[in-house]
């Protein structure tokens, strides 16, 4: 019955070894994994800076256009007015 025992405890010493090997194996895999994910954490939060730098770049190119094409009409209601006045001089003379 001793030897049963030992041989039984030697059994689960191999086992235990095993499991050893795999857990390490396991954690440089998770370890991986994390460098991987706080890698691809820092793209993100870099694509997203960028990003928000676009949108602030575009809301000021908007506000550029819209003040260009209201200074356009402007200069196109200026060039109407100064036409009828040629218009009126020329029919005065």
């Amino acid at each position: 019955m001793d030897k049963e025992i030992l041989e039984i405890l030697k059994s689960m010493q191999c086992d235990f070894k095993s499991m050893q090997s795999d857990f390490k194996s396991l954690e440089s895999k998770v370890d991986e994994n994390t460098q991987i994910l706080r890698a691809l954490e820092h793209s993100s939060q870099v694509n997203k800076a960028e990003h928000d730098n676009m949108s602030n770049d575009i809301a000021k190119i908007k506000g550029t256009v819209e003040k260009m094409n209201k200074e356009l009409n402007r200069v196109e209601q200026a060039t109407a007015n100064n036409w009828v006045d040629i218009a009126e001089l020329k029919a005065a003379r």
